[in-house]
């Protein structure tokens, strides 16, 4: 009978006097302070980036506080994170406890046993038969099952339905079941409603209220928290940055380019060689001017002798037959001799 009333959950009180949590980046909460009772609900409400997610993982031993102190169950944070985790669990977390869809509805029950059973059971349930350790861990599924409110056989498939067949509030529903399979006394879940119509939300926060008074506190991350809960409300730091001195430009918009001061010497040489730069350039132009002027009159006088040879050419009559020389003249001389005698010796014979 003792060990029964051992292991029923109950409730931790939170109590929480200045919290605060300051990150690379700045103030995620801080100046927190409530009571809450044993069993519980409470709902941290705030828009999105006030540090509700941080709170939860704070006071539930996951994130270490920078500021203030808080006391869950009677155990001081942030000085004893792992004695809180020991008794608190976590539902849905996005990035931090979320479920696997691949893995089955039954697949993730059967893990969580075997995990709690592993981890967090005593010597004494080490020693038993493996058939009683067995019917145990079945006994804590259904007790979380049912605490969850979660119908296996409405499922799809059963125990056999994978997780990414899931609804949304069915998949918030296991997540309860997983972080209540360890009895712990204090229940954490993020985003409880988000993507959720009017009557899944009424559905889910009736089913945590059960839960609260069944003896668990109850800590959920909302963004407009029921009426009958007791609300933790987180406000986004809205402190400007320091001012930037006065040295500094008030909004530069391109970082001015640091230049090395000239030495003297430096100075004076560059005084000195500029004038024996520009006479050199002035060297160079008019060079460049005179072979420029040496060929256009060398192009010029070319153009003329040529166009006076032609016109000579073109003077000359195309039909002048070339004078004869004497040579000339004393060949045909011979060459009429030479016929005359070959016609006198005809006529002869």
């Amino acid at each position: 009978m003792g060990a029964e009333a051992e292991e029923q959950p109950h409730g931790a009180a939170v109590v929480a006097d200045g919290f605060g949590l300051k990150g690379p980046r700045g103030w995620a909460f801080r100046e927190v302070s409530f009571r809450a009772e044993p069993g519980a609900l409470m709902a941290i409400e705030g828009p999105s980036g006030s540090g509700r997610t941080c709170l939860l993982l704070a006071l539930t031993g996951r994130m270490k506080a920078t500021e203030g102190h808080a006391e869950v169950g009677g155990v001081r944070l942030p000085r004893k994170l792992g004695a809180v985790r020991r008794f608190s669990a976590l539902g849905q977390v996005p990035g931090v406890s979320e479920l696997d869809p691949a893995f089955t509805v039954a697949e993730h029950l059967r893990e969580r046993a075997l995990l709690q059973r592993r981890f967090d059971g005593s010597v004494r349930a080490f020693l038993r038969r493996p058939a009683e350790r067995a019917a145990e861990a079945r006994a804590r599924i259904d007790e979380a099952v049912e605490a969850a409110g979660l119908d296996l056989a409405a499922l799809p498939k059963g125990e056999r339905t994978s997780v990414r067949d899931l609804e949304r509030l069915e998949a918030l529903r296991l997540s309860i079941a997983l972080a209540l399979v360890g009895r712990p006394r204090l229940l954490a879940l993020d985003d409880t409603d988000l993507k959720l119509s009017d009557a899944d939300r009424a559905e889910v926060w009736a089913l945590l209220r059960s839960v609260a008074d069944a003896g668990t506190t109850v800590l959920a991350v909302c963004a407009e928290a029921p009426a009958d809960a007791q609300r933790i409300t987180t406000v986004a730091d809205t402190a400007e940055p320091a001012e930037k001195p006065a040295d500094q430009p008030e909004d530069p918009t391109k970082p001015e380019k640091a230049t090395k001061p000239k030495k003297a010497g430096e100075r004076e040489k560059a005084v000195r060689t500029a004038p024996a730069k520009e006479s050199e350039n002035g060297s160079e132009k008019e060079s460049e001017k005179g072979s420029a002027q040496g060929s256009e009159q060398g192009s010029e006088q070319g153009s003329e002798q040529g166009s006076e040879q032609g016109s000579e050419q073109e003077s000359r009559p195309d039909d002048a037959e070339p004078a004869t020389t004497d040579a000339d003249a004393d060949t045909e001389d011979d060459t009429e001799e030479g016929t005359a005698d070959a016609l006198a010796e005809t006529g002869r014979s």
